[in-house]
């Protein structure tokens, strides 16, 4: 039985899990699997496997799979499972408190998880501290946080995990799936969304990206204010309007309507000021 404080909900219909295992290249019946070379060289991790849903998906490749589930009783069952297949090792744990590049031994990385819907912006910033042995992300969240992923700059669900997401990983959402494809059905729609590494942080060469994305934040906190009212803690007012302006932006601009880059340009002229 599905665990509500978990915020658990299993994929049970077989032809969405197939949907999605082809869609990110694992399904049990593609004939695109891995060279065994290849396969050797990465590992999938897949975050909350549940009753093991896509996990002889991933493991179909012949790559090792991670599979880490924090609900001691379902880590139990999978343990079954992880004697019929090789390749499989079963994590109990917090996928927060998960070393991924250790557990990856040096593989590069891709990774797989259906996310509790309360806890997915946790995951994602945890995911983006290994960006550098990450190549590729796949995951079902609900569909709304999948639409501000991928959201462009003047789109209202474009915001401050837009920018974040879209600074590691190019986002893509590949399949909407609907609520009755899960047990218990959730009360909202999901999606599964690919990102791809690098996202735009390959050619920004930020100095202090923990700087950077507080300065990210603080240009969201208000939304309904401009980036001048928004960042009077940091720089003069008029400093300000000459950063914007340099930009070709005006004066009255907000932070919706700016892209990854010109964050990081805004950003690295206000810090050398400063």
């Amino acid at each position: 039985m599905a665990r509500q404080r978990l915020g658990q909900h299993f994929l049970a219909d077989i032809d969405w899990r197939e949907q999605i295992a082809r869609a990110i290249g694992v399904s049990l019946h593609s004939s695109l699997h891995s060279e065994p070379a290849l396969a050797e060289s990465y590992c999938w991790i897949e975050v909350g496997a549940g009753h093991g849903e896509m996990t002889e998906h991933l493991a179909s490749t012949g790559a090792p799979i991670y599979a880490v589930e924090f609900d001691a009783q379902l880590a139990n069952r999978l343990q079954k499972l992880a004697k019929k297949i090789p390749n499989l090792t079963v994590v109990q744990g917090d996928i927060l408190e998960t070393d991924l590049a250790a557990l990856a031994a040096g593989r590069r990385i891709r990774l797989y998880g259906n996310l509790p819907y309360y806890i997915t912006s946790p995951i994602l910033h945890h995911f983006f501290l290994f960006a550098d042995r990450v190549d590729e992300i796949h995951i079902v969240i609900q569909e709304e946080v999948a639409d501000r992923l991928a959201a462009k700059p003047k789109n209202k669900e474009y915001g401050y995990l837009s920018v974040v997401t879209q600074l590691y990983t190019r986002p893509e959402i590949v399949l909407r799936i609907p609520r009755n494809a899960f047990s218990p059905p959730p009360e909202v729609d999901s999606a599964l969304v690919t990102l791809r590494l690098p996202g735009d942080r390959a050619k920004l060469h930020l100095r202090d990206e923990l700087a950077f994305l507080d300065f990210v934040k603080l240009c969201f906190s208000q939304k309904r204010k401009t980036l001048v009212n928004n960042l009077r803690s940091l720089a003069n007012p008029s400093r300000i309007r000459e950063v914007l302006a340099a930009q070709k932006l005006r004066p009255d601009a907000r932070a919706e309507q700016l892209t990854v880059v010109q964050f990081a340009t805004i950003h690295a002229a206000l810090a050398d000021a400063i």
